[in-house]
């Protein structure tokens, strides 16, 4: 903290005309010290997943993703190419069963 911030503590005007202090200042250097590990391990935590100077776990699966979208896409085309041939021939059976003989 700044010195500016850490002088001012800021006061308010209770019963009786006394003031009470609204902040209360308590310096623990081991939760300090513990908060600052915790910080340290979140950013390498979060430098493995997004990535610094290479790419991160997270681009690995968007780039992943993308790709299962892609195939995904192209196997729906030939899938509805798929079942409109088998649709067609089926109703073409149908519609023709006399003249082909089939009963």
């Amino acid at each position: 903290m700044n010195q500016h911030s850490e002088d001012a503590v800021q006061e308010r005007g209770g019963r009786g005309g006394t003031k009470q202090p609204l902040v209360v200042r308590v310096t623990d250097h081991d939760f300090q010290r513990e908060v600052m590990e915790k910080l340290g391990r979140l950013e390498t935590k979060m430098d493995m997943l997004v990535g610094g100077f290479q790419p991160g776990r997270m681009k690995l699966a968007e780039d992943r993703i993308l790709a299962l979208e892609k195939t995904d896409v192209r196997r729906g085309v030939y899938e509805r190419l798929v079942n409109a041939a088998i649709t067609i021939a089926i109703s073409t059976a149908i519609a023709f069963h006399e003249r082909l003989g089939i009963r």
